[in-house]
């Protein structure tokens, strides 16, 4: 286990235990949907979100890179691990953004995005998440939101690490890039109509 993951339970443990509420207390959820260019930019967005950032998640291959990644030989998939506040938002509700801002019955495909790296996952870090992951699953999948059957893999998070400083922030370093601007923009706007109780008053 990585001193990341170890650090980010035991944040989640004292963040979870004691009768004293604090809204200063913050979670972690980490998902997979995709380039994470754009799950991160979709998450900036979101009320009571504290910090985004892109990394890789659930490979065999330690501290990878980039460029290892996108071979899709080390099983990693680009995440977005989403720091919030629990006070102002809830997991379900992370979740749900989740559901419509990606296609979750594509396997291991995203759009023009093809290899398992860029599958659709959940990351749980903890058991309560599991269960709260399972059951908003199979719940969109029982609803009329998609038409095919969802194909999103729920796991723990697992061999974790920050991908590279160029990859962080990139939507809102790079608005004029072709792929932010032909990919990315369109999901944002998509989000912002969806889900405009969700979104940070300074946008």
């Amino acid at each position: 286990m990585t001193s990341f993951l170890i650090s980010t339970l035991l944040m989640i443990s004292m963040n979870t235990t004691g009768s004293d509420s604090n809204n200063n207390e913050t979670e972690v959820a980490v998902f997979g949907a995709g380039c994470f260019w754009c799950v991160e930019a979709i998450y900036q967005r979101v009320n009571g979100v504290v910090a985004v950032e892109s990394g890789y998640a659930g490979g065999h291959v330690v501290n990878p890179t980039y460029q290892q990644v996108i071979t899709g030989k080390t099983g990693h998939a680009e995440v977005a691990r989403v720091e919030f506040n629990p006070s102002v938002i809830s997991y379900e509700e992370l979740l749900e953004v989740f559901w419509h801002t990606h296609d979750p019955t594509t396997l291991n495909r995203q759009g023009a995005d093809v290899g398992t790296q860029y599958r659709s996952a959940i990351f749980y870090l903890t058991p309560e998440q599991r269960d709260i992951a399972l059951n908003s699953l199979r719940k969109t999948n029982d609803s009329d939101l998609w038409d095919d059957p969802i194909v999103t893999e729920v796991t723990p998070l697992t061999n974790y690490s920050t991908a590279e400083d160029y990859h962080q922030n990139y939507f809102n370093n790079n608005p004029n890039a072709g792929y932010c601007s032909v990919v990315i923009a369109p999901k944002l706007a998509k989000f912002k109509k969806d889900f405009p109780h969700l979104l940070q008053e300074s946008l």
